[in-house]
Order: structure tokens, then C-alpha cells, then sequence
């Protein structure tokens, strides 16, 4: 009976997960948005809510919660359907809304999504070829050929987020990289916009007057017709249309100057705010973790290039190995495994929480950043591929951070994957991820003030 119990929490917690995906794609996603595909919504909620249950199954290996067979039995059926989705269902669906965008495939859209489809496979599964991901007597068939190339690309977009979020993260938070703004700078430029829309104003109505005399006239509706007709018209009017274009190609020049003003007005009003914000207790509270982030960040570029040169990678959990360290070097007597249980269980709950919640929030502003009423559903789909494959990587990470006789069944159920070659590759990805955003902000932070002193 309390088998039946903790499977029948285990539903409970996947309907919870269920309704939480539909929701965030109602009330977060979609809410701007008439036209919603209720098979776009399903696919969006099960992938979010096996996704989480896969953390939800860490998180019971930790506590020993269930029997090992039964958990076994979870793992290999979450991961079964998770992969049934992100390499037959999502990409299928994805080829399907693109077909039915283009109207000249609208007859034949499902064999197109087919070809689509078939298209992807065959680059999904080259992508395995350069890789050393897994042993060699696995089947073609085998569900280690799946997880094994899902892991690189979910690997690779996680080293890419973790590297940019690295930098990016105290960047933000340090009010140390905020430029001086003062209200002479925002008055002075809000000034020059105010002239420049008066100026596109003026002009505008040059050319409206012009085509009403047009209009008077009846250069519009009354125009000659045939051949002496033609030749007539451009000869009268040649100079009054080089005039009008004129104009025109003026109207656009100052409404590109005026976009670039507004951009730059309303930049300058956040930097202010945040220069504001900066001196409450809280802007100083996330300036000091703005110095922390960024100490992280030095420390994590130094690890990840030595466990590069020197082709390593940890055996044991940071967990464990950190206690046996302070534990040895204070002299103490302490149980060791009795504690790395609990801390991982708090380290890793903290990982599985911040990787759901930053994840989420990266995924909303890049559907706002891109979608339109045509594109949303195929870009909530991508979103949903890339969620799944984000959190099956995670579980191939996580794997690491938990104590050896967790990593058990985990293990078993992912079969003889290249673990060694994950960990390295998000070194490297996360190495060139990080050098690359901290030039790309240097870049930008270097050229603000210098495009305010142009405009």
C-alpha cells in the first residue's frame, strides 16, 4: 500500500507539473496571442512536466524515496517518452507549422513535414559521427544512440547559457559598469528628438500639400492617357516628382534618426533608474553579488581551462570531496556519508530550482524577442525542444554532483555513455561561451558612450 502511495504522489506531482507548463504557456507565452494550437499546448506541458519529473526523480534517489526497482522503472519510462518526444514528435510538428506558413505547400503540407523530418533525423543522427559519446557495442536501435547526441546539443546550449549568464550576471547586477547619466544628458537628447519629429511633421505636410495641388490639378486621377498622354505627364511633372522624392528620402533618413533617438533616450532613462536603484539597500545588496558573481566567474573560466590542459575530470562529488578536505585538515571526527547526503540533497534542489526559473525566464523573453502570430507556434515548439534537451542534459551533469551510490540506477538507466567527454565538452563550450560574451560586452560598454556623442 505505500508503494501504490508514493505512485500515486508520483501522478500527482506530474499532473502538478502538467498544469504548471499550461499555464505558464497561457498566462506567459500566448497571452498576446488570439490563435492557439492546443496540440502546440499539450506537447509544450508533457515536455515540461517530464522534464521536471526527471529532477523529481534525483531528488527521490537521494532520499531513497521508493524501492530501486520501481524508481528504475520510472527512469527508463520518463527518459523513453522525454526522447520520444524531442526526436520524433517535436521536430515532426515543428517541419508541419512551417509547411502550413507557405501556401504553396498548403495541398501536400503533411508530406513536406515528413520530408522536414527526415531531413532532421539524418543531421541528428550524422551528429553522432565526430563524437566519442558511446561504446561501440551499442545497436543502432538502442536508447543510448538517442541520449548520447540529445546530450551534445542539450550539453552545448547549457555551456553557451552558463557562459554568457557568468559574465552577463555581474555585468548586470555591479553598478561599477553603469555609465555617469546625468538629467542634462536625457533633457538634451530628448530635446534633439522632439526637433527631429518636428522636422518629419514639416515635411510631411510639404508632401501633402503637394498632392493635393497634384490632386487639384488632376495630375492624380485625371492623367492623359495613351502614348502622347505619357510622354506629357513626365514631361509637366518631372520636376515636381524629383522634388516629392526628395523629400521623401529625407522623411526616411530622419525617421531611422528618430528611432535611433528614441532607442538611445529611453537607454538612458534605464541607466538612470538602475543608477537610482544602485544606492537602495537592495541595488547594494546585488552590487556585493555582483562581486561574488563575478569572483565565480574568474574561478570557473580557471577551473574549466585547467580541467581542459590537463584532460580532467573530477571523480568524486564536490559534496563529498569538499568535506573530506575540511574534515582531514580540521581533524574532527564526522560522518562524512551521512552529511553529503543531506548537502547534496540541498545543492542539488537549489540546482534543479534555478535551472528551472532561469531557464524559463530566458525562454519568455526570447518568444517575445522573435515570435509573431505566425511564427509563435513554431517557436514555442523550438522552445520546447530546447527545454527538453536542456534538462536531459542537466540530468547527464547533475550526475557528477551527487555521491557515488546515487549515481546507481541513474547510470544504469543511461547506459554506457562517454560521460568523461560531456563534463570536457562543457568545459570548452563554457570556456569559449564566457571569453566570448566578456569581449562582447567590453565591445558594447566601450561604443555606449561614444554613440551617445554621436547622436
Amino acid at each position: 500500500s505505500c508503494w501504490i502511495q508514493m505512485l500515486s504522489a508520483l501522478s500527482f506531482l506530474q499532473v502538478l507539473f502538467f498544469g504548471f507548463g499550461w499555464l505558464f504557456f497561457m498566462r506567459k507565452l500566448f497571452k498576446d496571442y488570439e490563435v492557439r494550437q492546443y496540440v502546440v499546448q499539450v506537447i509544450f506541458s508533457v515536455t515540461f512536466a517530464f522534464s521536471c519529473t526527471m529532477f523529481e526523480l534525483i531528488i527521490f534517489e537521494i532520499l531513497g524515496v521508493l524501492n530501486s526497482s520501481s524508481r528504475y522503472f520510472h527512469w527508463k519510462l520518463n527518459l523513453c517518452v522525454i526522447l520520444l518526444i524531442l526526436v520524433f514528435m517535436v521536430p515532426f510538428y515543428i517541419g508541419y507549422f512551417v509547411v502550413s506558413n507557405i501556401r504553396l505547400l498548403h495541398r501536400q503540407k503533411l508530406l513536406f513535414a515528413c520530408v522536414l523530418w527526415l531531413t532532421f533525423m539524418y543531421f541528428f543522427w550524422k551528429l553522432g559521427d565526430p563524437f566519442p559519446i558511446l561504446s561501440p557495442k551499442h545497436g543502432i536501435l538502442s536508447i543510448e544512440q538517442l541520449i548520447s547526441r540529445v546530450g551534445v546539443i542539450g550539453v552545448t546550449l547549457m555551456a553557451l547559457l552558463s557562459g554568457f549568464g557568468a559574465v552577463n550576471c555581474p555585468y548586470t547586477y555591479m553598478s561599477y559598469f553603469l555609465r555617469n547619466v546625468t538629467d542634462a544628458d536625457i533633457l538634451a537628447l530628448e530635446r534633439r528628438l522632439l526637433q527631429t519629429m518636428d522636422m518629419i511633421v514639416s515635411k510631411k505636410k510639404r508632401i501633402a500639400v503637394a498632392h493635393r495641388t497634384m490632386f487639384q490639378r488632376g495630375e492624380v486621377h485625371n492623367k492623359p492617357t495613351g502614348f502622347w498622354g505619357m510622354i506629357k505627364s513626365v514631361t509637366t511633372s518631372v520636376a515636381g516628382s524629383e522634388n516629392l522624392s526628395l523629400i521623401q528620402q529625407e522623411v526616411d533618413a530622419l525617421e531611422e534618426l528618430s528611432r535611433q533617438l528614441f532607442l538611445e533616450t529611453a537607454d538612458l532613462h534605464a541607466t538612470k533608474e538602475r543608477i537610482e536603484y544602485s544606492k537602495t539597500f537592495q541595488g547594494k545588496y546585488f552590487n556585493f553579488l555582483g562581486y561574488f558573481f563575478s569572483i565565480y566567474c574568474v574561478w570557473k573560466i580557471f577551473m574549466a581551462t585547467i580541467n581542459i590542459v590537463f584532460d580532467r575530470v573530477g571523480k568524486t562529488d564536490p559534496v563529498t570531496r569538499g568535506i573530506e578536505i575540511t574534515v582531514n585538515y580540521l581533524g574532527i571526527q564526522f560522518d562524512v556519508k551521512f552529511w553529503s547526503q543531506h548537502i547534496s540533497f540541498i545543492l542539488v534542489g537549489i540546482i534543479i530550482v534555478t535551472s528551472i526559473r532561469g531557464l524559463l525566464i530566458t525562454l519568455t523573453k526570447f518568444f517575445y524577442a522573435i515570435s509573431s502570430s505566425k511564427s509563435s507556434n513554431v517557436i514555442v515548439l523550438l522552445l520546447a525542444q530546447i527545454m527538453g534537451m536542456y534538462f536531459v542534459s542537466s540530468v547527464l551533469l547533475i550526475r557528477m554532483s551527487m555521491p557515488l551510490e546515487y549515481r546507481t540506477i541513474i547510470t544504469e538507466v543511461l547506459g554506457e555513455l562517454q560521460f568523461n567527454f560531456y563534463h570536457r565538452w562543457f568545459d570548452v563550450i563554457f570556456l569559449v561561451s564566457a571569453l566570448s560574451s566578456i569581449l562582447f560586452l567590453y565591445l558594447a560598454h566601450k561604443q555606449a558612450p561614444e554613440k551617445h556623442m554621436a547622436l
